[in-house]
């Protein structure tokens, strides 16, 4: 756990109207996820006044969270708790595909986001948002257990570009994904069928039988995301399909020898949701952020 659950802000931030505590949203922010993302998709570097000390990562991150609060958060103001992804985190998925994410650039280009990481911290330490690093852990596992410990009715906003989040998806929790254009920016259980063709609740399945790029998991050899949906056409799960009579012919066959290897795709994509997380979403709403100039300027990096 890092960080300290709604610290006193340091910096003049307005405060919030009490609301009841299953209405208020919870936003739950994969912080490697926004904050390679700010690092290298803001529209111009940002330096500090002397033009020594590059500070894009850092502004990006404040910058775009809190524009998706003030613009894309229905609901009013929301908790909003960071997870980040733990030093050693994926340990076990490499352990069971040595492929897993093995090709991702880890040069000190690739890897530039993580120069901006403490003061990333320091800065929501600063503005009393929690946020959360479990050292043996992805952030997407931390955040699935999160998920499934938060009663209901209350809302859940996962802010992220990573799809593995979409089998997270229901009524209540949505994907927020400040990629997409505005108003289309909620990834809800229609949106994720009306692109893939499959329900949240077959994400796993679909993606052990196409494959995910972005993980290196390669799925079933000769099964694309088209034959993948139809294969799993009306609400299937990956363990009827052999007693279906749709791995009998065509594709299918691929499915049917590679079967196994189906069900090993499945278990890594899964996300975990049992994990021993130590922390736990109050249902107060967090303090505002302030101007991401401000921030930068209280933690005296201008």
């Amino acid at each position: 756990m890092g960080g300290t659950p709604h610290l006193q802000p340091m910096l003049p931030i307005p405060g919030t109207e009490p609301a009841a505590p299953d209405m208020v949203p919870l936003l739950l922010v994969d912080g490697h996820n926004l904050l390679w993302g700010g690092t290298f998709g803001f529209p111009a570097p940002i330096y500090s006044r002397d033009k020594t000390r590059l500070l894009t990562g850092l502004f990006a991150f404040f910058a775009l969270l809190r524009v998706a609060i003030r613009e894309d958060v229905p609901g009013g103001q929301p908790e909003v708790l960071v997870v980040f992804d733990g030093e050693h985190g994926g340990a076990d998925r490499k352990e069971t595909h040595e492929g897993y994410k093995a090709s991702r650039p880890a040069d000190d280009a690739a890897l530039l986001p993580l120069q901006f990481l403490p003061d990333v911290k320091r800065g929501l330490n600063l503005v009393g948002i929690s946020w959360a690093e479990m050292e043996h852990a992805e952030a997407d596992d931390v955040i699935a257990t999160i998920v499934s410990r938060t009663p209901p009715p209350r809302p859940i906003l996962m802010m992220t570009r990573d799809k593995d989040y979409y089998q997270l998806i229901d009524d209540r929790v949505v994907v927020l994904n400040t990629k997409f254009r505005a108003g289309q920016r909620l990834v809800t259980p229609a949106e994720v069928f009306r692109r893939h063709a499959v329900t949240p609740a077959q994400w796993a399945d679909f993606r052990a039988l196409s494959g995910d790029p972005a993980d290196e998991i390669p799925g079933v050899h000769g099964i694309g995301a088209t034959t993948a949906a139809k294969l799993l056409a009306e609400g299937l799960s990956l363990d009827e399909l052999p007693a279906s009579g749709r791995l009998a012919s065509g594709r299918g066959r691929h499915v049917a020898e590679q079967f196994e290897l189906a069900l090993k795709w499945r278990n890594m994509i899964r996300l975990q949701t049992d994990l021993d997380v130590p922390c736990t979403p109050t249902g107060e709403p967090s303090p505002l952020l302030p101007k991401p100039a401000d921030l930068v300027e209280e933690l005296g990096l201008w």
